[in-house]
């Protein structure tokens, strides 16, 4: 892709293109309605650190964020590089989950209208009946034990989420996660996406048809042989459309 002048002069490029693909997903949660204001928050690992990761400036809205405006933070809470400051629960979210689980480079939190409808429901699971719903077979972990927003929905988070790449929390929203933004954000579409066909499904006031177990599971298998490499020719074909449409979060 075509990037724009860089003003990072000093940045390596891997610490550059990291800064493009995450506000690259911010832009992309605005495209698609998966925003919710100046709140819900998406971070990335800085390449070759263990404790620090970009983050966006409260306030800013994700349809402002560029490559350069993203700020650093540590595993603390300090504001490291960049000017602003860390919404609290951007923090206390994304610290948490990045310690207990390095492997979450990229983790994207947010209330995306029919996640959060799951979310929000009695018994909201999602039920194997649409092949876009079963590539989430098995790698959803749900947290039931909504308690408010405190200090403490961090630990919560990382704790509920175990080993699974997504968690519906209940009451609240959602939150996926990566090793990579491609990744991470191939996620957040078609968790949308899944939703978005149950709810569809619940108010249609029609039987759901369910995919019996064995052959969700083998279903899922084969989606995911093609996971890592289908995540990326989609996030690089989406990048090319911000290129055209809306080519100022390279800057």
């Amino acid at each position: 892709m075509t990037l724009a002048k860089r003003t990072l002069e000093s940045t390596p490029d891997s610490i550059y293109q990291s800064r493009v693909d995450l506000a690259a997903a911010h832009r992309l949660a605005n495209k698609f309605g998966f925003d919710d204001g100046i709140h819900n928050h998406f971070t990335l690992m800085i390449p070759g650190t263990t404790d620090q990761f970009l983050v966006k400036t409260h306030g800013l809205l994700m349809s402002e964020i560029t490559a350069n405006n993203l700020i650093v933070a540590d595993t603390l809470g300090n504001v490291i590089q960049g000017s602003g400051t860390i919404e609290r629960s951007a923090f206390c979210i994304h610290a948490a989950i990045h310690i207990r689980h390095p492997a979450a480079k990229c983790v994207l939190h947010a209330h995306p209208p029919y996640s959060t409808w799951l979310a929000d429901i009695e018994d909201g699971r999602l039920r194997m009946t649409n092949q876009d719903i079963i590539r989430f077979h098995n790698r959803v972990a749900y947290d039931d034990g909504y308690e408010g927003a405190d200090n403490e929905v961090g630990e919560q988070f990382a704790s509920a989420m175990g080993d699974k790449s997504v968690l519906v929390s209940r009451n609240h929203g959602v939150t996926v996660v990566g090793a990579t933004v491609a990744e991470a954000f191939y996620n957040l579409y078609y968790l949308e996406l899944a939703c978005k066909r149950q709810y569809l499904m619940a108010t249609s006031g029609c039987k759901a048809s369910v995919v019996p177990e064995n052959i969700s599971a083998r279903t899922r298998q084969l989606i995911d042989s093609e996971f890592a490499t289908s995540a990326i020719l989609y996030f690089d074909a989406l990048k090319r459309e911000l290129d055209r449409e809306d080519p100022g979060y390279t800057a």
